[in-house]
């Protein structure tokens, strides 16, 4: 009988604090909002940018690929997302608009 009122006792002042449901509630809403800010929004903005930078891309543009290669578009085919760059006189490569990491100024190749 003795253990059955010791275990009891033990569950009686484990009980929980007024209100505390109410503060876990807010501390995910922060962790949220922190997330949000954080993680979310500029990965979305940098999305968002790189999705302009494929749609103005044009023929004679200078490109720097995420491969490492510079060169100048000399087609753009608008049904598959492929672009042709030029790397020099004789040399021409395919590749998806989507490699492509930066447009650059345009004469950069010669300065190269």
């Amino acid at each position: 009988m003795s253990l059955i009122s010791v275990a009891h006792a033990a569950g009686e002042g484990a009980a929980q604090q007024p209100g505390g449901e109410f503060s876990m509630i807010i501390m995910l809403g922060m962790f949220a909002v922190i997330f949000y800010f954080m993680i979310y929004r500029p990965q979305a903005k940098r999305a968002k940018e790189h999705k302009n930078l494929m749609s103005s891309m044009s023929k004679g543009d200078e490109v720097l690929t995420s491969g490492g290669f510079v060169g100048k578009i000399s087609k753009i085919s608008d049904d598959n997302d492929y672009i042709a760059i030029e790397l020099n006189a004789n040399n021409e490569v395919v590749i998806k608009k989507d490699f492509v990491s930066a447009v650059l100024p345009k004469g950069t190749l010669k300065s190269l």
